[in-house]
């Protein structure tokens, strides 16, 4: 199915305390691993939020967010609006691990559902996940209203929720999931990328 995906790239990064798409990472900037890893199973890469155009470099489309400050779900909400296809998968941009058969499995079931969220250690996903084009008039309504939770969108649309058990099937399903908000993050990185990877092999 073709598929849209966009890289939500207009945090602030206050707790990071640098542009975290520009952070250098295991040899490449963070958001190089990110676009990679999406590049694999969409048809196109959109770099959404303020100050998109920072990342020009990357030879991208980028948008700024129609709404602004309307944080992750004003980023859906413009990356429905900008994309190519009926659907787009939404990712943040400090998720350098992104297992892009996880994101494929994901893709394949978004025929007949608004979205498809991931929920793993109890915990939902919204920033890697897939949306429709149909979820546009609930997010309009919410960001009219000022609700700006991308969770409290999920009761008003259809949801296929991907459980840890599924998750478990991919071999690097679960550092998939793993994002860096601050430098202590970072400094744990190796120990985070071990344990990520034990859970993984002892659930599978």
């Amino acid at each position: 199915m073709a598929t849209s995906g966009a890289v939500l790239v207009g945090g602030q990064s206050r707790r990071m305390g640098v542009d975290k798409p520009l952070l250098p990472f295991r040899g490449r900037r963070m958001i190089e691993w990110v676009v990679g890893a999406l590049s694999q199973v969409v048809d196109e890469v959109l770099l959404v939020g303020r100050g998109a155009d920072r990342l020009a470099w990357l030879g991208l489309p980028t948008m700024e967010d129609l709404v602004p400050g309307g944080g992750p779900l004003a980023g859906i909400y413009t990356a429905l609006t900008a994309a190519r296809h009926p659907h787009c998968l939404i990712v943040a941009c400090d998720m350098p691990f992104l297992d892009p058969a996880l994101l494929a499995y994901l893709v394949e079931q978004a025929p007949g559902w608004d979205a498809v969220v991931p929920e793993m250690d109890g915990h939902l996903e919204p920033l890697h996940a897939v949306y429709a084009r149909s979820c546009l008039p609930a997010i309009g309504e919410m960001l009219a209203a000022g609700e700006l939770c991308p969770l409290d969108l999920y009761p008003r649309i259809q949801v296929r929720y991907v459980g840890e058990e599924e998750i478990a099937a991919f071999g690097g399903g679960r550092r998939s999931f793993i994002n860096f908000n601050t430098p202590e993050d970072l400094e744990e990185e190796p120990r985070i990328s071990r344990i990520s990877q034990t859970v993984a092999v002892s659930v599978v």
